[in-house]
């Protein structure tokens, strides 16, 4: 049986592995590959501190480190926003990314937020 934390653990390596392969196609240009190491760091991160977050040993920690995961899952937002808006990826290659990303977000602060309002 997976336990409610564990149930977003797949959905989130899938979102780094749809990262994984957006980096991988745009330009070599210095302004693409800034924007683009960002995405990948913050991207994958989301995954690797979502499970982090599987791993709390109290509900404090639980909700410190669902804290880390908003942030990174949000600044994905930021740079999916930048490079397409830039220009640099095709906006109907990032959209579902880009929503993908709005929609962990807002799951990841409600959980957050339901979490400190228990506690």
């Amino acid at each position: 049986m997976t336990t409610q934390p564990e149930q977003l653990r797949d959905p989130t390596e899938a979102f780094a592995l749809r990262v994984i392969r957006l980096f991988r196609s745009p330009p070599c240009k210095p302004d693409a590959q800034v924007l683009g190491k960002q995405l990948l760091r913050c991207g994958t991160s989301v995954a690797a501190n979502y499970r982090s977050v599987c791993r709390a040993r109290s509900k404090a920690e639980f909700i410190a480190r669902m804290g880390i995961v908003v942030e990174e899952a949000d600044e994905a937002v930021l740079w999916l926003e930048l490079l397409a808006e830039s220009g640099i990826v095709a906006t109907e290659k990032s959209k579902e990314l880009l929503v993908e990303a709005r929609e962990l977000t807002a799951i990841f602060a409600a959980s957050q937020k339901t979490s400190r309002s228990a506690a």
